[in-house]
């Protein structure tokens, strides 16, 4: 495989920024990184604009502009925390990032894999989301999805260290048969539902009073295994992460796929919503979560 030139010089970046942050004290890393995120928030006009406009989306009737505006800034440093704190671990072990995790609730994941059926796990762009992985993996064979990045040599990069935190890495592409396989031998499956996606891929839901396009594939995959769904969030405190693992939910269907799908998407949608409203600034509001619109609904931005 030849890469470009482009991707040698940005692997060689990311090398270099992920030896520089392993001998830098994680304190440190931490405000450097919560700094560059504001200061990405002062320079960047286009990322600010997509965060504010979803803020006004999100909370335009209950909170004032300078309340939204204070969330943003927030949102865009604990982004930047969280892109260092994450090259940063690249070179820990497992067991050094476990040794930050505390975990609320795990008898709920137990309990869910005791059925024998596998377990979907599901979460959002949320705390230090990359975290899941050392959490989840000591627990059962995890898989985890990931669209490739667009440099191939970082890509690897990540994938080798998603590997060795214990994560069974599934291309998001043609990613159905791996699932379903994963979920029959019992592993645990983690999914990210919060993103928006293409509209000939989602279906629409609620989410903070608007429509937005929505992966069906966690609902899909609970219909078609059994698997149990388990909504798990990371919750940063200080220094140190609390994972909260909450009980399976126990959604009753009515055998009509396209409806089942629909009430399965919208309640775990609302979950995360809710896990939002709690602490706005540790999601990702910089994301265009409200891009697709329904056939017929002309998109604003």
């Amino acid at each position: 495989m030849r890469y470009r030139p482009g991707e040698w010089a940005g692997y060689a970046v990311y090398q270099a920024v992920s030896a520089a942050l392993f001998f830098i004290p994680r304190p440190a890393v931490l405000a450097m990184g919560r700094g560059l995120g504001r200061f990405f928030y002062r320079l960047s006009p286009f990322h600010r604009g997509i965060a504010l406009k979803n803020l006004g989306t999100a909370f335009g009737q209950e909170k004032t502009a300078r309340e939204r505006e204070a969330i943003a800034r927030a949102s865009f440093g604990h982004f930047g925390q969280v892109t260092l704190e994450t090259i940063k671990f690249t070179r820990y072990t497992r067991d050094r990032v476990l040794d930050l995790i505390e975990i609320e609730g795990r008898e709920h994941l137990e309990r869910a894999l005791a059925q024998g059926k596998g377990v979907l796990v599901f979460s959002a762009h949320y705390g230090n989301w990359e975290t899941l992985i050392p959490l989840l993996s000591p627990m059962g064979t995890l898989h985890v999805i990931a669209r490739h990045l667009d440099n191939r040599l970082v890509d690897r990069r990540l994938t080798a260290v998603r590997t060795r935190m214990g994560g069974i890495v599934i291309d998001k592409m043609g990613a159905a048969r791996p699932i379903t396989r994963a979920l029959k031998s019992g592993g645990i499956m983690a999914i990210l539902i919060d993103q928006n996606v293409l509209r000939q891929e989602a279906v629409f839901v609620d989410f903070f009073g608007r429509q937005a396009a929505t992966t069906p594939g966690l609902a899909s995959f609970h219909i078609l295994t059994g698997a149990p769904l388990v909504p798990v969030f990371c919750l940063p405190r200080g220094r140190r992460f609390r994972f909260r693992i909450l009980p399976p939910l126990e959604i009753p269907l009515t055998g009509r796929r396209e409806e089942d799908v629909l009430k399965i998407t919208g309640i775990c949608t609302k979950m995360i919503e809710d896990q939002i409203r709690q602490a706005p600034e540790w999601w990702l509001w910089l994301h265009k979560r409200w891009n697709t619109r329904p056939a017929g609904e002309t998109n604003p931005t």
